[in-house]
This record gives C-alpha cells, sequence and structure tokens, in this order.
C-alpha cells in the first residue's frame, strides 16, 4: 500500500482546499478580538491564522489535475446566480465538547442549501477529490480548536457570552481557500445572489 504523506498535525494526504464564506469585517474584528483573548489567556494558537469563515466544505486534497481556478468556475457556474445568498445570524457562542469554541450561526435550511449546492459544483469540477462530511450540517465560526487546555473551555464561553454576540450579515460570497506555505489563504472568492 502507497504511504500516504502527513501533514503536519498527524493527518492523512495534505490537504490543499476547502470551501466556505467569508464574514463582514465587522464580525470579523470581533472575532479575532476573541482569538486573541483565547491566546493570550490560555495560549490557544491552532487555526487563528485562517481567516474568519463559516466552512461549507471541509478540508480537502485536490488533484494536481484540476486548480482553484476549477472550482471557482464551477461555483460560479453552478452556484452563484441560483439565489441562493440570504440572512444569516450569528448568537452568541458554544462549543463541540472541549475541543472548539465557536460563534453560533442560527441553523436554517438556506445553509444546507448552500452547502449542497456548492459540494455539487466541486465534485463536478473535480470528481472524487471531496468527501460530503458525515456529521450534520452545523454551521459556525471557529474561535479556537485543538489546543484549549482541559478546564478552560467553560470559562472561556462564559467570557465570550458577555459579549452578548447577536450580528446579521448577508449571505454574499463563497470562497475557495487554498494551502499557501502551511497556511490556509483566500485562493478565489465568487460572489452569490
Amino acid at each position: 500500500m502507497k504511504r500516504m504523506q502527513k501533514n503536519g498535525g498527524g493527518g492523512l494526504a495534505l490537504q490543499t482546499h476547502f470551501i466556505g464564506v467569508l464574514v463582514p469585517q465587522d464580525i470579523t474584528n470581533t472575532l479575532e478580538d476573541c482569538r486573541r483573548y483565547m491566546r493570550e489567556a490560555y495560549g490557544c494558537k491552532s487555526g487563528h491564522a485562517t481567516p474568519i469563515h463559516v466552512t461549507l466544505v471541509p478540508p480537502f486534497r485536490l488533484s494536481q489535475e484540476y486548480s482553484t481556478q476549477d472550482l471557482a468556475r464551477a461555483i460560479q457556474e453552478l452556484v452563484a446566480q441560483k439565489g441562493l445568498g440570504f440572512e444569516a445570524r450569528v448568537q452568541n457562542f458554544d462549543a463541540f465538547g472541549d475541543r472548539t469554541l465557536f460563534a453560533k450561526v442560527a441553523a436554517d435550511q438556506k445553509w444546507t442549501a448552500l452547502r449542497d449546492a456548492v459540494y455539487g459544483a466541486v465534485c463536478k469540477a473535480a470528481p472524487g477529490c471531496a468527501k460530503k462530511d458525515s456529521r450534520p450540517f452545523t454551521p459556525h465560526l471557529t474561535v479556537s480548536n485543538r489546543d484549549i487546555p482541559s478546564g478552560a473551555m467553560t470559562p472561556a464561553l462564559q467570557v465570550m457570552n458577555e459579549l452578548n454576540l447577536q450580528e446579521d450579515f448577508f449571505v454574499e460570497n463563497v470562497t475557495v481557500f487554498e494551502r499557501v506555505a502551511g497556511r490556509w489563504v483566500v485562493g478565489a472568492r465568487v460572489e452569490v445572489e
């Protein structure tokens, strides 16, 4: 069996791309302040270099025969003008166990419709590269993950929820992120209606 290249985090084949939705700058600024708090109070750094986003298609390895522009073109053709843009809401903070602290994005079938359309476009542009997450789709904005110290989640959530974060934003983009020199960066951004 061929050995898979491991990434720095010990995972299998190095993931090269993922698809998400960037949020407006005011929400980004608030959540970057939350990341700063987690870094200063608890030493958290994992994921802090990635732009604030809602993940639609989790990280995957894009075969060399395809490109970021192939993905962006398919999203432009199959998603952008389908009327899938909508108003979303951020409502305070929550956690996935002791592993991930995030700003909650209100669940809505519109998120699922957008995720499904984007996943379909990615599969058409680059067959076999991406896999649909088997867990229920939970739109969220990650603040910290993986390196949160034991026992820190409850007090961190208490501090975060004191912000009483309640923000609406329009979902107006689908963004293709690519790994460049070990960091996730915006590779292409497609505006959606």
